[in-house]
């Protein structure tokens, strides 16, 4: 049988091969040939039945063929006993039929797509008469499954027939495809059907057939078969299928061997419009690199980014471009995956929003804070999501935010200001920046930005968020420190005592006992203390004694589990989880269904996983801590900064300069993960909103600038998580086929279901206690990797590590010269290297504009 690629019945007879390559003999071929041009045709045939079918091409041979009215007759029952078929079982039924003798000899049917053609011939004993109508097991079929809706079967029967002095040959295309009851493996409509049977003599029939199915499974011959109408067209389309035939030399290959089917294959497009020069024997790799050649002139030249010469031109053009999309943004996110989606990205904004909070509070003296930071990235997120031009995006402080607000607290201490002052009046100049910059059309530039750009930036990205978890992790090192001096052997010698100072009081010195599983010997009843009163402190926490005003003394006071050790395992683990689990969907293992719902659900699993790991453990390791109240961090602020009287009335005029240099950084940060999200490869299809975007984002910096919220802007990482975990795939693909990538889920509904769920969280403390925090950064881990991979830049360093007999057949290694490829790529990394620098001083909000 066929549908795109060829599968045999084993020779056991209980089980269909893999799904391979059909390699056919050249012969077969010519005499495929041979019969469509001495043979009966009949184009658009008017039928029904099979029985009518079988009728009118016995009668309708040419004179010197035609049989004689008995040899028709016996032909005609031969034709119409019902075959047999090998029917796609699963475990539990081959399990049940352990006892059974297997079936032997088979006669085609098979489905197969856009007119596919039917299973492989052979010798068969078949009981009953076709029926006129589907069996039950046609019905249940599983492997119905696997067909396209709207496919059509095509029928080769080819087989030896004793009584028969000469070949039959007959090739039917019927006007309308019909339902012929049982013939088939499955139940699906009819069109095509093409007989063979002759004499014992000749030995061919079946590889003829074999090449008939083949060329029905060809979508440039299959147009061909569709529109013949007279025989010279079907012969005419069999030429063209030799003219691209590639010849294998018979003595460098085993004939026996089966080709697996290719990851890719050349559209039919590509293959009529392929140039004779470029039509060498590469494989599909050539039409790729045409399409790369063709792309790479203007990457971004879509209609978003034209000029209309008018004020608010391109932002007006946005919104007439995505109103008519708004209704589905919602409607298309009522699927599974988007849950998923939900929960992974929540929780990855969850983290960074603690972790830039922290930051953010440590270099602006909680002026704000984690709380802060919580309600901005809930609040901008929300509004973003709600009204932008590319739902998709994930709003989050950065890392040249971060350093401007160091650098701007710190020049207003020096010079007596008011800090959330002098900022409220940058966010109000910035705003208006923006918004000049929307009505001017300024991101029309963003066509300028090549494939060198986007990967410079999304590459050092992703290695901050790389390596960011990796130092979070080291310095937990510092809060639970390995025990290196630990030795079980002195175990006895271990003890820790609480010393409480107190007024005007004697010194009590008190002998407490850390409760630590493995250090059972820490307290010891031996041991008191000399020339005072005993102790009445004995049953003293570290937690109580500190909290009294004591100190700890002895060799086992600074004593805790590995704790490190522990958080190491679960960071490792989740991240390992999360890149196996999300490869999972690729598996051999397990149904479609199962494995596509454990790769969309891949990193809540592993959290999970993780979580319970961490809980059976019981170890204290570090947890997520929310805010639990809704107050400043720093009780010295309210939720509403007053534009006048802390500061000197200039300060509202000089604000205007620092404001130039953040709405650059916005600006080019914001456009740069823009064109990222944007790219044509994700074959998003309700079209981009550069100005409508950069709008949103200077509005919501009225606003957090006005509360005091930190500002925000496009994370690239986030958002291109965001955006894989959101991919779609063909439901339903051939045997052998890999799944199509279809484009990406684009809708509202995951992103502000998200900042809902960051603006709950305060209430959510509870439960959220429970995720450690190394899950979250291995988390961190497995999208800064994932990042890093999505890019070209990463498969040219690998090139640099290879021999070149080693180097996989990428499609611009074809027609660029190596040395150019490691050239460019080395210019590249020194490049990322010396951003990574100027990422790690002061100059880092410049950064952008070095990209």
């Amino acid at each position: 049988r066929w549908i795109k690629f060829e599968e045999k019945v084993e020779d056991g007879g209980e089980r269909w091969s893999a799904p391979h390559v059909p390699a056919l003999p050249l012969h077969s071929l010519f005499q495929l040939r041979t019969c469509l041009q001495k043979g009966t045709m009949l184009l658009d045939l008017d039928a029904t039945s099979f029985k009518e079918i079988i009728d009118k091409a016995l009668s309708g041979q040419p004179e010197e063929a035609e049989l004689q009215p008995a040899l028709r007759e016996r032909l005609a029952a031969l034709l119409l006993l019902q075959p047999q078929h090998q029917p796609t079982k699963s475990l539990l039924q081959l399990l049940a039929e352990l006892g059974l003798s297997p079936c032997r000899g088979r006669k085609p049917g098979c489905p197969t797509r856009h007119p596919p053609a039917a299973s492989s011939p052979g010798q068969s004993e078949p009981r009953t008469q076709i029926s006129k109508t589907p069996l039950k097991e046609q019905l249940r079929n599983r492997f119905k499954k696997k067909v396209l809706p709207g496919a059509e079967a095509a029928h080769v029967a080819v087989g030896e027939v004793e009584f028969l002095e000469k070949p039959f040959a007959a090739f039917i295309r019927l006007r309308c495809a019909v339902s012929l009851g049982s013939l088939a493996e499955v139940s699906l409509p009819s069109r095509f059907l093409f007989i063979l049977l002759g004499p014992p003599k000749v030995k061919a029939y079946h590889e003829v057939g074999r090449a008939m199915a083949t060329l029905l499974t060809d979508e440039l011959f299959q147009r061909v078969a569709r529109q013949a109408e007279h025989r010279e067209d079907l012969i005419a389309g069999i030429e063209a299928f030799l003219d691209e035939l590639i010849v294998l030399p018979p003595g460098k290959w085993d004939p026996s061997a089966r080709i697996p089917p290719p990851s890719s294959l050349p559209s039919p497009r590509r293959r009529t419009a392929v140039d004779p020069l470029d039509q060498q024997p590469h494989g599909n790799g050539d039409m790729t690199a045409a399409g790369d050649r063709a792309s790479a002139r203007h990457p971004h030249s879509g209609e978003e980014l034209e000029r209309t010469g008018r004020l608010f031109g391109g932002l007006l053009r946005d919104i007439r471009r995505k109103a008519p999309w708004y209704g589905s943004d919602f409607s298309d996110a009522l699927h599974p995956q988007c849950l998923s989606a939900v929960l992974y990205i929540y929780l990855a904004t969850v983290t960074n929003a603690i972790t830039f909070g922290g930051m953010l509070g440590d270099a602006t003296a909680n002026m704000q804070g984690v709380l802060e930071s919580f309600l901005g990235t809930a609040f901008a997120g929300f509004v973003f999501c709600l009204f932008s031009g590319q739902p998709l995006t994930i709003l989050s402080s950065t890392g040249p935010v971060l350093v401007f607000e160091r650098l701007l607290f710190s020049f207003s201490q020096d010079h007596s200001l008011d800090y959330l002052e002098f900022r409220l009046w940058i966010g109000l100049w910035v705003a208006f920046f923006g918004v000049v910059l929307v009505a001017t059309e300024a991101s029309h530039l963003v066509r300028y930005f090549t494939r060198f750009t986007e990967e410079g930036f999304c590459a050092l990205i992703s290695l901050i968020f790389i390596y960011d978890s990796l130092k979070k992790m080291l310095s937990l090192a510092d809060a639970f420190p390995i025990n290196w001096q630990y030795r079980l052997d002195n175990v006895t010698s271990y003890s820790c005592t609480c010393n409480l100072r107190r007024l005007f009081n004697p010194i009590l010195t008190c002998l407490t006992m850390l409760h630590r599983p493995l250090l059972p010997s820490i307290h010891h009843p031996d041991e008191t203390s000399t020339n005072l009163t005993p102790c009445h402190f004995a049953g003293l926490s570290r937690t109580q004694c500190l909290d009294q005003g004591g100190h700890l003394l002895g060799t086992s006071c600074q004593y805790v589990p590995d704790v490190t050790l522990i958080s190491f395992l679960l960071f490792g683990g989740t991240f390992f989880f999360c890149t196996a689990l999300k490869r999972f969907r690729s598996s051999r293992y397990f149904p479609v269904g199962v494995r596509k719902l454990v790769s969309d659900f891949a990193v809540i699993l592993a959290i999970l996983a993780s979580c319970a790991v961490d809980a059976v453990l019981g170890l204290e390791t570090p947890k997520l801590l929310v805010p639990s109240e809704m107050k400043p961090t720093n009780p010295a602020r309210g939720w509403i900064v007053f534009p006048f009287g802390a500061n000197p009335w200039w300060v509202c005029l000089v604000s205007a300069v620092p404001a130039v240099l953040v709405t650059i950084l916005i600006f080019m940060d914001q456009q740069i993960t823009a064109v990222i999200l944007n790219r044509r490869e994700y074959k998003l299809q309700k079209g981009a909103g550069f100005h409508l975007d950069l709008l949103c984002v200077s509005l919501l910096m009225v606003v957090t600038s006005v509360t005091g919220l930190p500002w925000y802007v496009s994370a690239t990482v986030i958002s291109l998580a965001h955006m894989e975990s959101l991919r779609k795939e063909s439901a339903t693909s051939a045997p052998g086929e890999h799944p199509e990538f279809l484009g990406i889920r684009e809708q509202r509904l995951t992103g502000l279901a998200v900042f809902i769920l960051m603006g709950v969280s305060i209430f959510m403390a509870p439960v959220l206690k429970h995720i450690p925090m190394p899950v979250l950064y291995g988390v961190f881990l497995h999208m800064g990797v994932t990042a890093l991979n999505s890019i070209q830049l990463m498969d040219r360093v690998r090139l640099l590590l290879m021999p070149a007999k080693h180097q996989p057949d990428l499609a611009y290694l074809r027609h660029v010269p190596l040395r150019r490829v490691h050239l460019f790529t080395v210019i590249q990394l020194l490049c990322l290297a010396l951003l990574w620098v100027l990422k790690s001083t002061t100059a880092a909000i410049i950064f952008p504009l070095m990209v």
